[in-house]
């Protein structure tokens, strides 16, 4: 029962990091679409965060092969 626990707070450790990266990647994705000229330069940071995030995501991902 209390590895049943475990599992479920993985996957949900895990989900919110994938959120992460796609609410960043949304947010590069709007820049890019709509004010490149004036928010270029959140790009790097972004981009950087994306990085950070993925990360975690893929350590997770070979932690527990039951993430997917």
């Amino acid at each position: 029962m209390e590895n049943d626990i475990d599992v479920k707070e993985v996957k949900k450790t895990f989900a919110g990091a994938k959120r992460k990266v796609v609410e960043i990647a949304g947010q590069i994705h709007d820049i890019v679409e709509d004010s490149i000229w004036v928010d270029y330069d959140k790009l790097p940071i972004l981009s950087a965060q994306i990085q950070e995030m993925m990360v975690e995501v893929t350590n997770m991902k070979r932690v527990y092969p039951f993430l997917k």
